[in-house]
């Protein structure tokens, strides 16, 4: 039976229910017509879109009430027109969220969750945070306007974690790093160009390059990070001022990239007379394991060429989205205005809450913890693979970050991979979001978001399973 089929089977006997009558519960429902969770899962979550029925977590899943006449529709036939008219002339912007809202969607309570971006509730630091939260506003002036550049201490926290001379007056707090990179690519290069990205790259960054009406260009990343040969073919064939990048556990593939390419990259960049943005988003991320970790490319750059990014969002919270652009020169000016156009600023209790909790003994204690949990958590899935599917496990495990680039047989379409999981019970990222040009048949899990480690090993042989052709 297929999720439509169960979902018209379903409609026909709650419309025999009694409006706030509960309907049979999901594992009666599996009972009754032989189908997966997920496979109900998907059909009460139509119903429920349709308003056929409600559901109250922990009591079940009700007969919605009837709704009220629903107001006639306005004609919107008006807005094509509106928001096409600039397809015909260059730069025409792209707004595909595609990417970014599967990495947002949470998975139904029956899935593994292997797509997520951001780590299980059991890996943040809520108790700290609260603690946080609750000292910053008795802060006095707490709730008052904070400068537009950010809060003084904040500024300086983040610079002394940079290091290599980094000030305060060189930091912008912004809202979290997914901002901080929109205000960098709309600050650092005009509608129309080119920006070179790492290939493959963070989804989320193709959509702002794309967004602000910019053409990504890729450049191939192997196991030590982005190729500075390719890099310099890339400035030179596109005449590219901007390279974005993530040279510290890199998204998805986990790399970091070489001392001896860091010093290429940034050579290339200063001969094109481009901009590097220094994604170091997973910076905070490293593992139990993981050798000393190298200085951002920021820390040994006096001619201002890096604009670099950090958040305390992944490490912390999905909700404390707090992060930091660092600029030289005239370009700390052109970031500032872009954002204080875009948001005015960060609100000061946010701020307040964030530098409360970097500078407790707390934050240090959850780093530590955190590092072990993800160390952890990668051995429990790299072993559960190696044990039942060898060959989708990378040559290299990352020592940071959360993901695993796992490899698909050439034959095997990674939607067709992704779907194959998911009826599986466990959700994973497809990997064609991740290239701008022809896709590897590659797929991308996340670590952090399972709720423990048997459910992770479950997810592993899930995984091996859906490799199986169907049948």
């Amino acid at each position: 039976m297929t999720v439509q089929e169960l979902t018209d089977a379903l409609r026909a006997t709650v419309m025999r229910y009694s409006p706030g009558e509960r309907i049979p519960s999901s594992r009666e429902l599996v009972d009754r017509y032989r189908v997966s969770p997920v496979s109900v899962s998907r059909a009460i979550r139509e119903l429920a879109a349709e308003g056929v029925v409600v559901s109250r977590p922990g009591a079940g899943v009700f007969r919605a009430e009837p709704r009220p006449a629903a107001a006639p529709h306005g004609d919107f036939s008006w807005q094509e027109v509106a928001l096409s008219a600039e397809a015909g002339a260059p730069p025409a912007r792209v707004v595909d969220a595609s990417g970014v809202l599967a990495a947002l969607t949470l998975a139904p309570p029956e899935v593994i969750d292997l797509n997520s971006g951001y780590p299980h509730a059991s890996l943040l630091p809520e108790r700290a945070l609260a603690g946080a939260l609750a000292r910053a506003a008795r802060r006095p002036g707490a709730w008052g306007r904070p400068p537009l550049e950010g809060l003084p201490e904040l500024r300086g926290w983040f610079a002394r974690a940079l290091g290599g001379g980094v000030t305060a007056a060189e930091v912008l707090i912004t809202a979290g790093g997914q901002s901080a990179l929109t205000t960098a690519l709309r600050s650092l290069a005009p509608p129309g160009a080119p920006v070179l990205v790492e290939s493959p790259t963070y989804p989320g960054l193709l959509a702002i390059a794309r967004a602000a009406g910019l053409r990504p260009v890729p450049v191939p990343v192997d196991e030590d990070g982005v190729r500075p040969e390719r890099l310099a073919e890339a400035f030179e064939v596109s005449g590219a001022r901007l390279f974005v990048c993530q040279p510290l556990f890199q998204n998805p593939t986990g790399s970091v990239l070489s001392a001896e390419r860091r010093r290429a990259v940034l050579a290339a960049a200063k001969r094109a007379g481009a901009f590097v943005v220094e994604d170091d988003f997973a910076r905070l991320l490293a593992h139990a394991d993981a050798p000393e970790l190298p200085p951002p490319l920021a820390a040994d750059d006096p001619d201002g060429t890096v604009v670099h990014v950090r958040s305390l969002t992944k490490a912390a919270s999905p909700s404390l989205r707090v992060g930091a652009l660092v600029a030289r020169g005239p370009a700390l000016a052109r970031l500032r205005s872009v954002q204080a156009v875009d948001s005015f600023f960060v609100p000061r209790p946010l701020q307040e809450a964030a530098l409360e909790l970097v500078t407790s003994a707390d934050w240090s204690r959850h780093l530590r913890g955190l590092a072990k949990e993800l160390t952890d958590r990668r051995q429990v899935v790299a072993t559960a693979l190696a044990h039942r599917a060898p060959a989708l496990l990378p040559a290299r495990l990352p020592r940071g970050g959360f993901h695993l680039w796992l490899t698909l047989p050439a034959q095997l379409d990674p939607a067709a991979f992704t779907a194959a999981a998911l009826r599986q019970g466990v959700a994973v990222s497809p990997g064609p979001g991740y290239f701008t040009a022809e896709p590897a048949p590659r797929t991308r899990i996340s670590l952090a978001a399972a709720e423990n480690h048997a459910q992770l090993a479950d997810a592993a042989h899930r995984l091996a399973a859906a490799l199986a052709p169907p049948g």
